[in-house]
């Protein structure tokens, strides 16, 4: 076959290609176009016996069936209060996780730089043989071993750093929020009190990121973390708050800190580290939960709608998920089990979960110590949705339901103003 044949037969060959690529999109198109995404939002079992050919709908089957073993009851009774806290806490220390390991070298120091009316100090801790964990001791003027001070261990969101978190210069301009930084910084409101303030990284994120300091910050890639932590038999969640329960042992350790007051104050991502260490460290004083509060579980089961290309709404990515987690417990359940050191939330959430704890709060014999407010665009209790319902609607996409549980998703930030009557409440 001459040259010229062989580029005919080439020619040919692309194009038949191509039109048999158009004709399978335009197959595609058209099974998209009777497809409605509305007619599939609630799953539902495809025979008359209630089973399930879909796999994803036998999934859907067995988490409707999940009945937490360690579920808070509000018919408890004192006693029965603290035996269920117990029993929590043994759960919660079996899930996470948390190796066992000696003979690492003590935090060290590795600089300091002095502000206006505090300084701040750089460690490092090694909680790991692998591992250097960096984090920020902010300590106001006249604070010493003599003078020890209330001390807040702050948990910065999944965009921010402890740099951003501290109100100090980013390591890297990526890191940096494109918002203003104001809106994230957790430590500063505390220092202005007469508060020491400790701020950590989450796992991934900041200096205990990859490569995302030269492409993608401040979006860092959890989820490949979480993956081969998963393939550890750990858990993203469970390795985040071992390096964050690790600081916590040493603040607890130095002298300028008054024992008798330290608080954990998590934002957004970090709220989950604060649950767990509150469940594991009875000796912590107060929490502050910059979050709205959900049930996880359920959000899982709701959020059904699928686009319209079929896929359905994955309710959190597996940087949250802990192996046998909903089989024992949910979030208002773990703070639940806080009861009765006080607890802030700043971004409210559904009056139903709120009121467990509340209840909890009440067996403890301290309902004073919950104080609740909601997003300024949900204060009022008219403007909430749901109020009095068990449940919500299944078949939803993730904007119906952050409207349903009362999240003003753009105010999502670090509520100083109500943060600063608490401190002064409880710290001072």
């Amino acid at each position: 076959m001459n040259s010229k044949s062989q580029v005919m037969k080439k020619l040919f060959l692309e194009l038949l290609l191509c039109i048999l690529g158009c004709l399978g999109m335009k197959g595609y198109a058209q099974q998209n176009d009777t497809f409605n995404p509305k007619e599939h939002a609630v799953i539902k079992p495809e025979r008359s016996d209630g089973r399930y050919l879909s796999s994803r709908g036998v999934l859907h089957g067995m988490l409707k069936g999940i009945r937490p073993r360690y579920a808070f009851r509000p018919d408890m009774t004192t006693e029965e209060l603290k035996k269920w806290q117990v029993e929590l806490r043994e759960a919660m220390r079996e899930i996470m996780c948390f190796p066992v390991v000696a003979d690492q070298p003590a935090p060290k120091k590795i600089g300091e730089v002095q502000r206006e009316g505090y300084r701040v100090e750089k460690w490092e801790a090694y909680p790991l043989q692998e591992c250097v964990v960096p984090y920020l001791v902010l300590i106001p003027d006249g604070v010493d071993k003599d003078h020890p001070a209330p001390t807040v261990l702050c948990i910065p969101g999944s965009g921010e750093t402890k740099e951003t978190s501290a109100g100090e210069p980013e390591l890297n301009p990526k890191f940096a929020e494109e918002e203003p930084q104001e809106r994230w910084i957790i430590a500063l409101p505390y220092v202005k009190e007469g508060c020491v303030a400790v701020v950590v990284d989450n796992a991934g994120a900041g200096e205990l990121s990859d490569l995302e300091g030269y492409t993608i910050a401040p979006a860092y890639r959890y989820d490949a973390v979480a993956r081969y932590l998963l393939e550890l038999g750990w858990s993203y969640l469970g390795y985040n708050a071992f390096i964050h329960k690790y600081v916590l042992d040493w603040v607890k350790e130095q002298p300028i800190v008054n024992q008798k007051r330290i608080v954990i104050c998590g934002f957004s991502l970090g709220t989950e580290s604060l649950m767990v260490m509150g469940v594991l460290d009875p000796d912590i004083y107060a929490f502050v939960y910059n979050d709205f509060l959900c049930r996880t579980l359920e959000r899982a089961i709701v959020m059904t709608e699928p686009d319209k290309n079929g896929i359905r709404p994955f309710p959190n990515s597996i940087r949250h998920l802990i192996p046998r987690f909903w089989c024992n417990f949910d979030f208002p359940d773990i703070v639940a089990s806080l009861a009765p050191r006080p607890v802030l939330f700043t971004e409210g959430g559904l009056d139903r979960d709120l009121n467990l704890v509340r209840k909890a709060y009440e067996i403890a014999g301290r309902p004073e110590n919950v104080e609740i407010h909601f997003y300024p665009k949900y204060a009022a209790p008219q403007d909430r949705k749901m109020l009095g319902i068990d449940s919500l609607p299944e078949g939803i996409n993730r904007k119906t339901y952050f409207d349903l549980v009362n999240v003003d998703d753009p105010m999502h930030d670090i509520k100083a103003a109500l943060m600063i009557p608490w401190i002064q409440k409880y710290l001072k």
